[in-house]
């Protein structure tokens, strides 16, 4: 693949690691995005909400969503997706990647074989 795959997640993720080490075994060039470090714009958000449902974006079981107060948690429109996820965006599924058309998220080698082989 000639483009850059962009990818976001957090590095002491073992996930992210995982597909980290996975596209460099497999000599795809990489561009990682820290979570806990770049801010998230709007744009970019409504950009994976277009390409990905919201409930496999959103980690609805992980420790981050869990400290989430319940009002905060009430996802009823994309004004509240977006707010959420800036304000929280560990609370995303990892990694989320992007192969120069889709965007996709989590890592499964049988799934990313398809995605950027």
């Amino acid at each position: 693949m000639s483009k850059k795959v962009k990818l976001y997640g957090i590095k002491n993720c073992d996930t992210v690691r995982k597909s980290i080490k996975w596209l460099a075994d497999k000599q795809i060039d990489s561009e990682f995005f820290d979570l806990k470090k770049e801010e998230l714009s709007t744009e970019q958000i409504i950009e994976w909400l277009n390409d990905v449902e919201q409930d496999k974006l959103i980690n609805r079981r992980g420790l981050t969503w869990r400290k989430i107060p319940t009002e905060d948690k009430l996802l009823d429109n994309q004004s509240a997706v977006i707010a959420l996820i800036q304000n929280n965006p560990t609370v995303i599924k990892r990694p989320i990647v992007h192969n120069g058309i889709h965007w996709s998220v989590g890592f499964k080698p049988e799934d990313w074989d398809q995605l950027f082989l």
